[in-house]
């Protein structure tokens, strides 16, 4: 089921913001986009499109998302490089879930590149 207003936290519906990226109709510009839409990719299931954004030199052979997972709000905390004109990016987050009755938090601060013209999650630290 398609959400009506985008995961990554924009206030936009899902087909005018993520839904574009997934389904291929447009492309991440920024760095910041391509994490927002990660995010929404993982809150709506969509594993092919992880991997299919996640840098050939360091993307795993298989991505299981666990459904038990749900995804409920992310906050970007903070970005360096990543734009329009720039080869490589940085965004710090707090993606918030809830499975099981517990919230979780997981906080990191990815690296993202450009990879011929488009751009790629390469890997994350723990923030």
């Amino acid at each position: 089921m398609t959400p009506e207003r985008c995961p990554c936290g924009t206030g936009l519906p899902y087909a005018e913001c993520c839904g574009r990226l997934h389904d291929g109709t447009a492309a991440a510009a920024t760095a910041e986009q391509l994490m927002r839409s990660r995010y929404s990719a993982f809150a709506v299931g969509d594993a092919a499109y992880l991997q299919d954004t996640w840098d050939p030199a360091t993307r795993p052979r298989g991505l299981a998302l666990d459904p038990a997972l749900r995804w409920t709000g992310l906050e970007v905390l903070a970005t360096t490089g990543g734009g329009l004109f720039d080869a490589e990016g940085t965004v710090t987050f707090r993606a918030h879930a809830r499975a099981g009755g517990e919230d979780h938090v997981q906080a990191e601060r990815s690296r993202f590149r450009r990879v011929d013209g488009r751009w790629v999650y390469v890997d994350g630290d723990p923030a």
